[in-house]
Order: structure tokens, then sequence, then C-alpha cells
């Protein structure tokens, strides 16, 4: 089982929800635990991955500083861009492996060696999501599957997961099969029509996104 080298943690959006906090800076870098929710991201992928790329957009300029200063390899700069624009316009897209994508707005737990050999055990396809269990007050697209094939994403059709954010994808394979999107529910639409959606057999630990202040709020007073 090949070990996946590479890791992007997207960080562009504007984080409108958790205002008035994100006019003074980017949601990414909004305090968790006497840090930054995206320096813990940071901190758990950095031992398990040889190299971490992070895109920004709002803020871009405060957040690469902070990103760089904690150590990532690469900064892409995605501002006004849709979340899945980086795949087909930035260096990866010419990287033929594999990469995982996570959002850094969620605070999770990941066995990146368990992961990466689910991703293999389905002979590597273009991208594999990572389910969750549906939380009450988060929304996510539900996922219909037939033996971890993805048949379907919807968001109101109810299934007994949807997608955490978390997936582990190609960028050449996926550049090679669809269209060029800015969207990931658009590049997710094209791979499921060729069978190249894939959801991966495990969960997250302990996985929460946090979009608003309150939520912010919440998991800063766990276990306090």
């Amino acid at each position: 089982m090949s070990k996946i080298k590479h890791a992007l943690i997207m960080a562009a959006g504007r984080g409108t929800r958790m205002l008035p906090l994100t006019n003074v800076i980017p949601k990414p870098m909004a305090p968790y635990k006497g840090s930054t929710l995206i320096a813990e991201g940071i901190k758990k992928v950095k031992p398990a991955i040889d190299y971490l790329h992070i895109t920004v957009g709002y803020k871009g300029a405060i957040l690469a500083q902070h990103v760089i200063e904690l150590g990532v390899n690469s900064v892409f700069n995605t501002e006004g861009r849709g979340n899945a624009w980086w795949i087909y316009h930035t260096a990866l897209a010419h990287l033929n492996e594999p990469v995982f994508v996570l959002t850094a707005d969620n605070i999770t737990e990941l066995d990146f060696d368990l992961l990466a050999s689910e991703y293999h055990k389905y002979n590597a396809p273009a991208c594999m999501v990572v389910p969750v269990l549906p939380i009450d007050g988060l929304e996510g697209d539900y996922i219909h599957h037939q033996n971890n094939c993805v048949q379907e994403l919807n968001r109101h059709k109810k299934a007994a997961t949807y997608c955490s954010g978390i997936q582990m994808l190609n960028p050449y394979k996926i550049n090679q099969l669809t269209d060029q999107v800015d969207d990931f529910y658009l590049v997710w639409q094209q791979l499921i029509a060729q069978q190249q959606l894939y959801c991966s057999d495990s969960y997250p630990k302990n996985w929460f996104t946090v979009d608003t202040i309150e939520q912010l709020n919440a998991i800063n007073n766990q276990d306090n």
C-alpha cells in the first residue's frame, strides 16, 4: 500500500456566518484552544503527510503569512474562485497521485494510513469522499452508494451518511475525466457518471465543522 504524500487544506472562504469576527480575520484564523482553527488542522496533518498545501482567498495575505510560519509547503491564491478551481489551475493539476483534501473549518481526527488503504482497496478512483453520520444542525450532501461506488449525492434525500468535506483525489485523473468546473459538487456529478466517485468504509473520529460563532464558542468550551 502506497503512502499518500500530499494533503491540501481549503481555507479560502469568506466566512460570512461568522461575522463580525471575519471582518477582522479570515475564518481559518478564528481562535481555537489558544491557537487557530487552521493551526490545529496543520498540527494534525503534518506528522502524517510529506507535503502540505493551502488555498487562501479572503484576507489571503494575512492567512498566507500565518500558514507559512506554520511550515506548509505551498499556498495557492484562489480568491474569487470556486472550491474546486485549484484542481485545474494550479501546479497540482499535473499530480498523478492522491491528495488528501480537508477544510479549514473541520475539527476532526483522521487515521491517514487506514484511509489510504481503503482508497487503494477500491483501485485508486479519481475521488473518494469520507462520510460522517448526520449531525443535527449541520447540513451535508447525503451519500447513496452501492458497494462504496457513489450513485447519488443529494442534500434532501436522506441516507445513512453524508459528506464530511474530507476527500482523497487524484488531480491528474480528474483533469482527464472531467470538464473544468469551479465547484466540487459539479466535479462529483461528472465522476458519478463515470463510476469514479467512491466513499470510504471508515469515518473520521470526533468530526465537527465550525460555521458560526455559536459553534466556535461551543467547541472552545468543550472539556474546559
